[in-house]
Order: structure tokens, then sequence, then C-alpha cells
């Protein structure tokens, strides 16, 4: 296996966030034992964002890292685990709401983003894909 950077850098979908760790200087972190689980925003998700976001946040590192960190979690946790905590914490330090919905679709919404992959398991923890960026508040 590889670490959740690794497996980031090697899925081809997340380059808007590779970029956002090695700007905020992150990199090191996530290839750390950790482990961490984390709600990786696709190239998509960010592309939602208003124009200019992403400029303003690489020129605002502490920003940008705050937000980044908002994103993951100390700890491995599954979707099953999610599921049965409802919150957890970011490494930010803010609460996340988590909601896992039952039945055959499987639902799994991070506060305001919906889990489009779950569950890919790293040497270091697990990545959860979501559609949007997170955003604290």
């Amino acid at each position: 296996m590889a670490d959740i950077v690794d497996i980031a850098v090697g899925a081809g979908s997340f380059s808007t966030l590779v970029t956002a760790v090695q700007a905020a200087g992150l990199v090191e972190t996530l290839k750390s034992p950790g482990p961490f689980t984390v709600f990786a925003p696709n190239d998509e998700a960010f592309a939602k964002l208003p124009p200019g976001t992403i400029t303003t946040l690489v020129q605002n590192i502490p920003q940008l890292s705050r937000i980044l960190t908002f994103h993951v979690v100390s700890g491995k946790l599954m979707q099953a685990d999610l599921a049965k905590l409802g919150t957890v914490t970011s490494v930010e330090g803010s609460p996340i709401p988590i909601n896992c919905t039952s039945g055959a679709e499987g639902g799994f919404e991070v506060k305001n983003a919906t889990v489009l992959a779950a569950d890919i398991e790293a040497d270091n923890g697990v990545i959860h894909v979501i559609d949007r960026v997170i955003l604290m508040g």
C-alpha cells in the first residue's frame, strides 16, 4: 500500500488538493505514520469554489492550512466507525458533523459534502473522497 499523499497523487483526480497540501507545507505530516482520516475534495470539488478562491488561499498559507486541516481527523475511521460517531473533531479543532444513512444507498455526508468514495485504505489511514470543499463555521 501507499501513504495518503501517494494515493492522492496516483489517483490523478486530486491535483488541486495535492498542490494545496504542498503549498501549506503539510506533505510530511500526511506522509507520517498517523493514522489519519482524510475527507479529500477531488478536483471537481475545488472547481465549485468561487473564482479566485484557490489563488487567494495559496497566498494566505495560515488560512489554507486551517481549511486543509479541517478535512483531517486523527485516527483511522472507516465509514462504519463514522456512522456510530455522528460528529468527529478535525485536526484543526472544529467539529465535523457526519450523516450516514442506512439502507441500500449507504449514503454518507460530511458536513455539507457527499462522500463519493469511502474507505480507501492507505498505509497511514483512510481517505473518503468528497464532492465539495468543506468550510468551517
